[in-house]
């Protein structure tokens, strides 16, 4: 009889020993109770008991999903292919295991899906330059059609565009054709600030008794530096009026005749 009732007691030890499950801290238990949800398991030992109770694991850490390359036309006709990286994370273990079946698999094909149909709603254009406000809209579009599951969609960043080569050249030309468009109106601007200098210079010599002599005295002195040139030169008549009108003839033969420095 000892050793029946022995064999009893070690027979509810091991029992209760393999009752016992380990819940994680990243980690949510669902207990069921005959095919029932019975509660959400917290981390720490549980005990779950042979026949009558079973349970899944559920990891709620922030999870990265990468989405596949997928083949896209935008709304202008353009054909690329287009890849994406989604963040999220379980909110509500019992829903991600009650309301839909391998809900990571659900999550990546809802982003597959969604990414095609924000692509195909905008322009080459758009795509390329507000790809941040795409993705939100994407992010915005999984995460309200995940809610019923238990899942949170933090966020979605479009990885990779890819063109044709066809378009990339086409695009390479327009770049190019934008940059020489730039250059053209900056020496435009450039020689069109430089003219509204000389004209303003033009006006304090005018402006100002002796200011194109000493000028031209300057110019004479910075070429004369090389004794090799031969320098031809006209004199402004504000130059000869300060030799005065008597000497102005013989002034005026000097300064005409070719010398060499």
């Amino acid at each position: 009889m000892n050793f029946v009732f022995l064999l009893i007691i070690i027979g509810v030890i091991c029992l209760l020993l393999s009752s016992i499950r380990q819940v994680d801290e990243y980690e949510r238990g669902i207990l069921f109770q005959f095919g029932k949800f019975k509660r959400i398991m917290n981390p720490g030992w549980n005990i779950v008991l042979p026949i009558i109770q079973s349970f899944k694991k559920v990891d709620i850490r922030t999870k990265a999903v990468d989405v596949p390359e997928q083949d896209a036309i935008t709304k202008d006709n353009v054909s690329i292919r287009i890849n994406a990286v989604i963040y999220y994370k379980v909110f509500d273990a019992a829903k991600a295991i009650i309301a839909v079946e391998r809900f990571q698999y659900a999550v990546s094909q809802l982003a597959q899906t969604t990414m095609r149909n924000a692509v195909g709603a905008v322009s080459l254009d758009e795509l390329l330059t507000e790809r941040e406000k795409i993705s939100d809209s994407i992010c915005t579009i999984i995460d309200k059609a995940t809610d019923p599951w238990g899942i949170k969609v933090e966020n979605v960043e479009l990885k990779d565009i890819k063109l044709p080569e066809e378009m990339q050249r086409v695009i390479a030309k327009i770049a190019e054709a934008e940059r020489e468009k730039q250059a053209v109106i900056t020496k435009s601007t450039g020689e069109k600030e430089a003219a509204d200098n000389l004209a303003a210079a033009a006006s304090i010599m005018a402006s100002s008794p002796g200011a194109l002599h000493l000028r031209t005295l300057a110019t004479l002195n910075d070429i004369s530096s090389d004794q090799s040139n031969t320098i031809i030169f006209a004199v402004p008549l504000e130059v000869l009026s300060a030799f005065g009108k008597e000497n102005m003839q013989t002034t005026i033969e000097k300064i005409t005749k070719k010398k060499d420095y």
